[in-house]
């Protein structure tokens, strides 16, 4: 695959979709080909199924049933836009992919990361970002940020404890500690220009390691 697989990851209200449609406009203005999707998302199929995942109403769902329609929606996504996208030379840029699923159902619900992360290696046929980017941010302050933004998406997650999103958080930071190749983390306390620096930053670096192979 010629192009290029980046990751967006955090907590809620950690500011990762802002920093992804700004950096998205930058990449572009230097004429790369770039296209930004979500998860759960990005295609039709997968839209349906994040409307059943995320709708406020379904507290009954079961942590299993949570998890496989994270990874089925994500497998539809992968084969209907990711991998053609890939193909046609395009740097991807998802908000949210498998780390989400590892932490929030592996960890925050108490699944186990290893069995979240063998069903996903199953929806996904073992493919990974080339860079993943977390987000990091104490859980209030995120959240606080969520409060105040009127425009945003209310789902679910925004009904969950303050501690659910701490275990969010430590597991996100455990995952980077473990691959550092791959996920850098970012103050996302930091003003928005700083954050969004950083992260054009580290995105450069991948860019230029690719353009030498």
């Amino acid at each position: 695959m010629n192009g290029l697989f980046i990751t967006f990851e955090g907590g809620e209200g950690a500011g990762k979709t802002t920093v992804l449609q700004i950096v998205k406009e930058q990449l572009e203005e230097r004429g790369l080909k770039v296209i930004a999707t979500r998860e759960p998302g990005g295609s039709v199929i997968a839209e349906k199924i994040r409307e059943i995942i995320l709708n406020p109403e379904h507290t009954e769902m079961d942590a299993r049933t949570e998890a496989l329609l994270y990874a089925a929606a994500r497998r539809q996504h992968l084969i209907e836009k990711i991998v053609p996208y890939l193909e046609d030379g395009y740097v991807i840029l998802c908000d949210r992919f498998i780390d989400s699923s590892l932490v929030y159902q592996g960890e925050a619900r108490e699944i186990g990361i290893e069995e979240v992360l063998n069903i996903n290696l199953f929806a996904t046929e073992g493919l990974m970002p080339e860079m993943t980017l977390y987000f990091d941010i104490e859980p209030e302050s995120g959240l606080a940020r969520i409060h105040s933004h009127q425009g945003r998406e209310v789902n679910r997650l925004d009904q969950e404890t303050i501690s659910f999103h701490e275990m969010v958080r430590e597991a996100y930071r455990k995952l980077a500690a473990r691959e550092p190749e791959r996920i850098h983390l970012l103050d996302a306390s930091l003003p928005l220009d700083a954050v969004v620096k950083e992260a054009g930053d580290k995105i450069e670096s991948i860019l230029q390691k690719q353009e030498k192979r």
